[in-house]
């Protein structure tokens, strides 16, 4: 099932119009929700792109290796303390970017968790599990236009059919289920020239895919990964210049940002909680494990009356284990009952693989606090950008939301951000 069409009601894809265009890499699909409007020019009005630059290290952008990301952060505002928040993978972070709210408000704690209806541990790719209105509906009901062009088919599925126009990613790389960056700008200049959304919310997933691989001991896949970030840059450059092109620039707002960076493993120095956690008395029989690479999340499904005493239990025996950094309730994180019972992070150069030891294959991995450094900056060629300036402050992935509402006066939604604005 396409996972956009799980979303009924208003929007579905039944009730949405489709739009094709020309682009370099062959013609470009793009869905509308029904009675959408094409582009209208507007004095003074501002456009608003966010990039996300899956998996990059803030250190891996530099005028050698990234020139054009350099730029942009050069001549625009850059925050180099920046964060993701750890168990946060990529769908929980893309998921507060356009909310401005932590996982306990939203409901999307981390990209796989238990289902404590179905009993089963499951990937979160459902529009259903988004419950809180994100920036993409609030201007849609102030009446401007946006548009989602993510690179990975399960953003696509979470984000349903909430922006006024959207683009389903293909060609899929097989293994990965994301689109390369290439045809994905592609599909960003298309859907621009094609509609002009004021806002359009992009993810660029090759960075990522590539980090996923093993860096620790083979210098062809270290090659790959700078090659990855050349790549991405130039795709990056190629979409600001289309702006200057077509005479954009003046008024665009771009805010580049890491949904979280990335850690490697060498393959013994694997975590696998299950056999511990088995082989207690109290808990064997009475745990479920969401394994999400650099952190577990762990569900008691013990008795009511034993959840104390289990959980207690759990952190104990969890702690001792070798590799790993430290437990936690995910209350103390801000962190929904999606989330389970405890939290466990590993250390710098570790992973989890759940339920056994060859679970995980992936040496590269993300969610645990090492992962938490990001790139973040706000360039582009409208007045509105500060030009040249480094802020100290923490900047985090919650925080662009605020930052887009900010642009266009919308008002902050009901129960307030949980971000800042970043202007």
């Amino acid at each position: 099932m396409n996972p956009g069409s799980r979303m009924p009601g208003a929007g579905s894809p039944s009730r949405r119009s489709v739009l094709r265009s020309a682009g370099a890499l062959g013609v470009v699909v793009i869905s509308a929700a029904a009675g959408a409007p094409l582009s209208t020019a507007a004095v003074g009005r501002t456009r608003v792109y966010v990039l996300v630059t899956d998996g990059c290290r803030p250190d891996e952008i530099t005028a050698g290796l990234t020139p054009n990301l350099h730029a942009l952060r050069e001549g625009g505002t850059w925050y180099p303390n920046a964060r993701s928040l750890p168990v946060m993978e990529t769908i929980p972070n893309h998921v507060m970017m356009m909310t401005g709210v932590r996982p306990d408000r939203s409901g999307v704690p981390a990209n796989a968790v238990h289902d404590r209806l179905e009993g089963v541990v499951r990937d979160l790719d459902r529009p259903t599990d988004l419950r809180f209105p994100t920036v993409l509906e609030r201007l849609n009901a102030a009446g401007h236009r946006t548009g989602t062009v993510l690179s990975k088919a399960y953003l696509y599925g979470i984000f349903g059919t909430r922006a006024t126009y959207r683009w389903e990613p293909s060609p899929l790389v097989p293994g990965t289920n994301h689109a390369p960056d290439a045809f994905t700008t592609d599909a960003l200049i298309s859907m621009v020239d094609s509609v002009d959304p004021d806002l359009v919310f992009t993810n660029l997933g090759d960075i990522d895919r590539v980090g996923h691989s093993d860096l620790t001991g083979s210098v062809s896949l270290d090659v790959a990964r700078s090659a990855a970030l050349g790549s991405t840059d130039q795709q990056v450059g190629r979409f600001v210049q289309h702006l200057k092109d077509t005479g954009r620039w003046e008024s665009s707002v771009i805010v580049v940002l890491a949904d979280h960076s990335m850690d490697w493993s060498v393959p013994t120095r694997v975590i696998s909680l299950a056999p511990v956690v088995e082989a207690d008395p109290l808990l064997a029989g009475n745990v479920v494990i969401s394994q999400n690479g650099g952190a577990d999340l762990l569900y008691w499904t013990g008795s009511e009356a034993g959840r104390a005493d289990g959980v207690a239990r759990l952190r104990q025996v969890v702690e001792a284990v070798p590799g790993v950094l430290s437990t936690h309730l995910p209350a103390d994180l801000r962190l929904g009952p999606e989330a389970g019972d405890v939290v466990a992070y590993c250390k710098a150069g570790w992973r989890f693989s759940d339920p056994a030891v060859y679970s995980n294959p992936i040496p590269g991995n993300h969610g645990h606090p090492v992962t938490e450094p990001i790139p973040f900056f706000v360039g582009g060629g409208s007045r509105r950008i500060a030009i040249g300036q480094v802020r100290t402050e923490v900047a985090r992935t919650v925080d662009v939301a605020p930052t887009v509402g900010a642009l266009f006066g919308l008002r902050a939604p009901k129960g307030g951000y949980d971000g800042t604005s970043r202007l």
